[in-house]
């Protein structure tokens, strides 16, 4: 009838290229909103958990009987193994050791703030400890204190004589071409308090010695030490004499 020969003579138009087919091939030279689209596979459809058995993720949506996985709030822990000793801590810690932990914790101090507080009054430049610059205020030190070159200095006008737990090296170079000295001197956190505030102890602690691995930095620990027992016992020796001479009372 009419719609066979209307349908033929569309296939003979599509054959021989007179009516377009709209296919796959499209022209995407000319964007609208006819075109616009994702990606395939920029857009993945979401499982919807827990709607019956015939879903295959129905009743436990997935996660099994029990146990820590199957709780809400479930995020993971990491390396944790199900309560045994994980892996990390059944094996020996080998490998990097950082020498110098003990010495990155100094407090810098540099020779610009040095100077300011000499000049200032605050400090003599002939004899200076890390106790006077604490209590001068120009460092703030904890564990110890290091002298830097800092930037403005480069010569000094006068001799400057310091103790401090570290320098560098061109501080030293600067102090010691104006005739003046640098120890540097160890002291663990105890020595280090009992330094800085003598009157907490009843009795002044024995420096410890430094680890072996900064016996390198601190060659003259041992001689340190000596003069300091020698101090005390002078010391101890004059309060014992002090009190022979008190009046009975």
């Amino acid at each position: 009838g009419g719609f066979g020969g209307v349908r033929s003579l569309m296939t003979t138009g599509v054959l021989r290229g007179v009516f377009p087919v709209r296919g796959d091939e499209q022209d995407l030279s000319q964007v609208s909103l006819a075109n616009l689209r994702d990606n395939d596979g920029a857009r993945k459809k979401k499982h919807r958990v827990g709607r019956g058995i015939g879903s295959g993720r129905g009743k436990t949506a997935g996660r099994g009987h029990k146990g820590y996985k199957s709780r809400s709030g479930h995020k993971g822990l990491l390396l944790f193994q199900g309560g045994q000793t994980p892996l990390s801590q059944r094996v020996a810690k080998r490998g990097f050791n950082n020498k110098w932990a003990f010495v990155s914790k100094f407090t810098p101090i540099s020779l610009k703030r040095l100077l300011y507080f000499i000049t200032s009054g605050r400090l003599d430049p002939n004899s200076i400890n890390m106790k006077n610059l604490r209590d001068c205020g120009a460092t703030d030190a904890k564990v110890g204190v290091k002298l830097l070159a800092g930037v403005g200095v480069e010569k000094l006008d006068f001799p400057i004589h310091i103790e401090v737990s570290d320098v560098s090296k061109k501080a030293r170079d600067i102090i010691e071409a104006a005739g003046g000295t640098v120890h540097v001197a160890y002291y663990n956190r105890l020595a280090f308090r009992a330094l800085l505030k003598p009157e907490k102890f009843l009795i002044i602690p024995k420096r410890a010695a430094p680890p072996p691995r900064l016996l390198w930095k601190y060659p003259e620990h041992y001689k340190d030490v000596e003069k300091q027992m020698a101090g005390r016992a002078a010391d101890a020796a004059a309060a014992a004499a002090a009190r022979a001479q008190a009046p009975p009372s």
